[in-house]
């Protein structure tokens, strides 16, 4: 099982994304990344957090730790936001925690144009995707961190945010388990992943046994009965067959076709171009104040 903690301090709320997460210090002097049940997104995302987070660490990938974390929201009486305040009075109780990896930076198309990422890493992360049917590790938003970004220690890439993972729990039944899956715009595509081997290496690792290791390390209260599931021992069960089935299947849904950077760069002039063509003179001559700046950080430093 994971580890529980009791937060203890409440630090910052995190807007970069949709289900706002906080940043809290808990009983164990760790910090974390705190993921609420009470979210939009709900508890489902929470369990597509733990079961890919821990199958990817199961697999050798580098995750930041999972804790579950006990939250009584009278620590963050001071937050300043009504809507935030009504999410953390929604989510009194156990939620979830993902260490946080202070200074680490996000894995922006500018940052991937000069960090390197060999084929067979790439591979691998693109694997576990494709076999967790996960939709949000795009060019755009890669939910993929570079960590520790200073010191003698060199960088590595490390997967965050899998609440977008197992679109099938949405509707049981309405996908298959060999349905393929476009991962043209993988954040990785363009370092020729190398998925014949990531298939080789890792598909038979993936067995009924370890799958009911990782889903039962799911707390019940996140599991949601519904239909034929109607007891938290069916919920797992689907989860492990589903995934198992997949992963039985993995030659007729291993992506292929990944754009180069300069396919992708192209795509992109392009797509600028429609965007541009669709605006009024005047609105042409209006700098884009929500472009990106580039990377301040000096990567050259680390990355020799």
């Amino acid at each position: 099982m994971l580890t529980e903690v009791t937060a203890t301090r409440y630090i910052e709320p995190l807007h970069s994304g949709g289900s706002v997460p906080a940043v809290v210090e808990a009983d164990d002097l760790g910090t974390y990344v705190l993921k609420f049940t009470g979210s939009a997104q709900g508890r489902k995302a929470l369990v597509a957090e733990v079961v890919v987070g821990e199958l990817a660490r199961e697999l050798g990938l580098r995750v930041p730790e999972l804790v579950l974390a006990h939250f009584d929201p009278a620590i963050a009486e001071a937050e300043p936001h009504q809507e935030v305040r009504e999410l953390l009075h929604a989510s009194a109780g156990l939620n979830l925690g993902m260490d946080y990896l202070s200074g680490g930076a996000d894995f922006t198309p500018e940052l991937a144009e000069v960090f390197p990422v060999d084929a067979r890493e790439a591979g691998r992360v693109v694997w576990l995707d494709a076999l967790t049917v996960n939709v949000d590790r795009t060019v755009h938003s890669s939910n993929l961190m570079v960590w520790p970004t200073r010191g003698t220690v060199p960088p590595r890439l490390w997967l965050i945010d899998h609440g977008a993972a197992l679109v099938f729990h949405h509707r049981w039944g309405a996908s298959p388990p060999e349905k393929a899956y476009d991962f043209r715009h993988h954040a990785l595509g363009h370092y020729a992943p190398d998925l014949p081997a990531a298939d080789a290496e890792l598909a038979p690792k993936v067995t009924r046994e370890l799958l009911r290791e990782v889903v039962g390390r799911v707390p019940e209260s996140w599991l949601t009965c519904e239909g034929d599931l109607d007891t938290p021992e069916k919920v797992r069960a689907a989860y492990v067959d589903y995934l198992h089935a997949r992963v039985q299947a993995s030659r007729q849904w291993l992506p292929t076709g990944f754009p180069s950077r300069e396919e992708l760069a192209a795509e992109n002039a392009a797509r600028a171009a429609r965007t541009q063509r669709g605006r009024p003179d005047w609105l042409k001559r209006v700098p884009d104040l929500h472009g990106k700046p580039p990377a301040e950080q000096d990567w050259s430093v680390h990355l020799g």
